[in-house]
C-alpha cells in the first residue's frame, strides 16, 4: 500500500495522469492520502471536473483534500470556482489551516477580488494566522493586486517578521502601481536588513524603473543584480531592460541590447519593444519588429493585432488589409477582450459590445450621455484599433461599446457618487479607453482604478498613473 501510494504520488508529479489512473484503480483501498493524491494529479492535468468528481465522492475528508481541489482550480483560472468551494468549506465546518488561507488569498488577489480578500483577512485574524508568513505575504499580494496599495504597505509595515518573499511582493506591487521610486526605496531597506535579493525582487525593482522612466536606476539595479549577487539574468530581466530603454525613446540602444542578448528574445520582449515603437512613431523600426513578432509567434492572435493596430495608426489601410488577409488565411482569431467590475459582492463581466446585462438599456443610456460632454470638451473616438472596413460611425459605436466603457458606466450607475470604481481587463487596455477613462474620472469626480494584463492604472481628474505610456 505504502509503495502503490508513492508510486501514485510520483506519477501525479510527474503529470503522468494515464500511469497514475491504472495505479489508482488497481489500489485495494484508497484512503484521503491517496484520494488528495489523485485530486492533485488530476488539476494538474487540467482535469478539474474529474477532480471534482473525485471529491464529491470522497467518504472522507480531510483539510488537504480541500486544500488540494482550491489550489488546483485557482491554477487552472477557475478562481470563482475555488471561492465557492471555500465558502462550501466554511459551511460544512471544514478545518482550515495556513495553506487553505494563503490559497484563497492569492485566489482573491488573481481576481481582484476585494471583497472576498477582506473578508478571508478577517478569518486570518480570527485564527491568529497572520503571524505565519505565507499568509503575510499572500496579504500583501493580495491588497497590491486588487488595488489598494495602502493596506498593502501598511500590512507590510505591521509585519513582525519578513522574508525576501514579503520584500518582493511589496516591490512588485509598488511596480504594478507605477511608483519606481517608493520601490526602488523598498529594495534599499531590504538590503539594509541584510535580506539577499532574488531574481524574482529584481525583476519587480527592473519592471518599476521601467514603468517609472527611471532608465540610469535600472541600469544600476540590472547590473547590481548582475555583479554584485552574481544572478545569471532571465529572459523575463532581458525583457524589462528593453522595455524601460524603448519606453524612454532609446529605441536603438534597446534594438542594440536585444542584438547582443545570449539568447534568442521572445514573443513578450519583442512586443514591448514593438509597442514603444508604434508609441515614438518609428516607423521602419516598428514594422521590422511587427514582422519578426509575427514569424515567432504564428498561431498568436496578439502579435496580428499589435501589427495591424499599427497600420491603422499610421494610415496604412493596405498594411491592415495584408494582416486581416494573413490572419484569415491561417486561422487565426483574436482574444475576446473582457473586463469585469465588482459591486456589493456581485461579479458582473462584460464583452465588447455586451448587451447581456439586465441593465443593458440603462448602461447605453448613460453612456450615450458620457459621451456627449466628453465630445464637448475635445473628445473624438480613436478609431484606428479597428481593423474591420467599415465607415466611420460604425467603428465608432464599436469602440464606444468596448467591454471597459461597459464596466465603468455600470460603476457609475450602481454605486454612490463619489465611490471609487475598480475594473479588470484581461487584455492590455486601449488608447481610446485609455482616454475616455481619464476624461470620466474628470466628468463625474470619480477615482477610477484599471487593472489590465500589464499593470494598474490609476485615474483621477483626468490624468493617469501612468502618465499616459503603457
Amino acid at each position: 500500500m505504502i509503495l502503490m501510494t508513492s508510486l501514485l504520488d510520483m506519477y501525479c508529479k510527474c503529470v503522468d495522469i494515464k500511469e497514475a489512473c491504472r495505479v489508482y484503480d488497481e489500489m485495494p483501498q484508497r484512503d484521503v492520502v491517496v484520494n488528495n493524491s489523485m485530486i492533485f494529479g488530476l488539476c494538474r492535468c487540467h482535469l478539474t471536473l474529474d477532480a471534482m468528481t473525485l471529491f464529491d465522492n470522497m467518504s472522507e475528508r480531510d483539510v488537504g483534500s480541500w486544500n488540494s481541489l482550491i489550489s488546483g482550480l485557482a491554477q487552472n483560472s477557475e478562481g470563482r470556482n475555488a471561492l465557492f468551494l471555500f465558502k462550501k468549506m466554511r459551511v460544512e465546518g471544514a478545518e482550515v489551516d495556513v495553506m487553505t488561507m494563503s490559497g484563497v488569498l492569492s485566489v482573491c488577489a488573481d481576481l481582484a477580488a476585494l471583497v472576498n480578500g477582506k473578508q478571508v483577512f478577517g478569518l486570518v485574524i480570527k485564527y491568529g494566522f497572520e503571524l505565519y508568513l505565507p499568509v503575510g505575504n499572500a496579504i500583501i499580494d493580495m491588497y497590491a493586486k486588487c488595488g489598494c496599495m495602502e493596506d498593502s504597505c501598511q500590512f507590510f509595515m505591521n509585519m513582525p517578521i519578513k522574508n525576501v518573499v514579503s520584500w518582493t511582493s511589496l516591490i512588485v506591487g509598488y511596480g504594478k502601481h507605477g511608483l519606481g521610486m517608493e520601490a526602488l526605496e523598498a529594495f534599499d531597506n531590504m538590503e539594509r536588513e541584510g535580506i539577499v535579493p532574488n531574481k524574482i525582487t529584481f525583476l519587480g525593482t527592473l519592471y518599476a524603473c521601467s514603468h517609472a522612466g527611471l532608465v540610469h536606476k535600472g541600469w544600476m539595479n540590472f547590473n547590481t543584480m548582475v555583479h554584485k549577487y552574481s544572478i545569471t539574468p532571465m529572459m523575463e530581466h532581458y525583457t524589462c531592460m528593453v522595455d524601460l530603454l524603448a519606453r524612454a525613446g532609446h529605441l536603438t540602444e534597446a534594438y542594440n541590447f536585444v542584438e547582443r542578448m545570449p539568447m534568442k528574445p521572445e514573443a513578450r520582449l519583442l512586443t514591448a519593444l514593438f509597442s514603444s515603437c508604434c508609441s515614438h512613431m518609428n516607423v521602419e523600426l516598428a514594422k521590422t519588429i511587427g514582422q519578426r513578432l509575427i514569424e515567432l509567434e504564428p498561431e498568436e492572435a496578439g502579435a496580428y493585432m499589435l501589427l495591424s493596430n499599427f497600420y491603422g495608426i499610421i494610415g496604412d489601410l493596405e498594411g491592415v488589409a495584408n494582416v486581416r488577409k494573413l490572419m484569415s488565411k491561417r486561422g487565426i482569431r483574436k482574444t475576446k477582450a473582457c473586463t469585469w467590475i465588482e459591486i456589493d459582492r456581485k461579479v458582473h463581466s462584460f464583452e465588447s459590445g455586451d448587451g447581456s446585462h439586465p441593465l443593458n438599456k440603462e448602461i447605453y443610456n448613460y453612456l450615450k450621455d458620457l459621451v456627449k460632454k466628453m465630445e464637448n470638451i475635445g473628445y473624438v473616438p480613436n478609431t484606428s484599433m479597428v481593423m474591420q472596413n467599415l465607415d466611420d460611425h460604425t467603428k465608432e459605436e464599436m469602440v464606444l461599446s468596448h467591454s471597459e466603457k461597459l464596466a465603468i458606466t455600470l460603476g457609475l450607475i450602481i454605486t454612490p457618487p463619489g465611490t471609487r470604481i475598480m475594473i479588470v481587463k484581461n487584455l492590455r487596455v486601449c488608447a481610446d479607453c485609455h482616454l475616455f477613462t481619464a476624461l470620466v474620472s474628470k466628468i463625474e469626480g470619480r477615482e477610477i482604478v484599471t487593472r489590465d494584463s500589464s499593470r494598474f492604472h490609476h485615474f483621477n481628474n483626468g490624468t493617469c498613473s501612468c502618465g499616459d505610456h503603457w
